[in-house]
């Protein structure tokens, strides 16, 4: 998994390059924002150490105040990444108590708690190692991956225009020699006129 590493102000952005983790992104902020819409609280995203691979790359965790607000926003999670980018959890666990409601899109992992939860099982504790960002923090940054992208695409696509133009112009003096030396074919009418004053001059030798 290659980094790299953005100068954004006084910022410095860690960001995966490939288009697996770019998706990954696209789909963590989906469902941070479903938070946000739901009323969610205290929303964290938490970029996992790469040792943690293994087991996710983000956590995505969030408080509710009862099991009813929990349930609707893990509900509207689910729906908003089937509905938008066809994406379905791998699994779902905690839908009939409500207290902690757990969405396993493998590479990246929701978790809705009620707030007592949340605090007695304090996941950011725990993963001293990862990274958290807000989700505004989070959505800077992927503007800035796909920003970097774009750049990337129109860079590659100048460099194939100018190459095809260097070589039409390299290829244009060789139509232009072959022009010339076409105007060259006459001459063969020479010797045609040549033979005719020949044959004049043995038929007036003759009268």
């Amino acid at each position: 998994m290659r980094e790299t590493t953005i100068d954004a102000g006084d910022c410095f952005y860690r960001m995966t390059t490939t288009e697996t983790q770019k998706q990954t992104r696209i789909l963590v902020q989906a469902a941070a924002q479903a938070c946000e819409d739901k009323k969610g609280e205290d929303t964290r995203i938490l970029e996992l150490d790469p040792i943690d691979s293994g087991l996710s790359d983000f956590f995505l965790i969030t408080s509710a105040s009862n099991d009813r607000q929990a349930m609707a926003i893990a509900d509207e999670i689910e729906h908003r990444l089937k509905k938008e980018h066809g994406v379905f959890p791998n699994s779902v666990e905690g839908r009939r108590k409500g207290d902690w409601v757990l969405l396993d899109y493998v590479d990246f992992v929701v978790h809705v708690f009620l707030a007592e939860r949340r605090a007695f099982y304090d996941i950011e504790r725990l993963r001293k190692s990862a990274r958290p960002l807000t989700p505004a923090e989070f959505d800077a940054e992927l503007k800035a991956v796909l920003a970097a992208k774009t750049i990337a695409v129109r860079d590659k696509a100048s460099a194939k225009s100018k190459s095809t133009a260097t070589k039409k112009a390299a290829a244009a003096p060789k139509v232009k020699k072959a022009a010339k030396k076409a105007p060259a074919a006459p001459k063969a009418a020479a010797p045609r006129k040549a033979a005719k004053k020949t044959v004049a001059k043995k038929k007036a030798a003759k009268a």
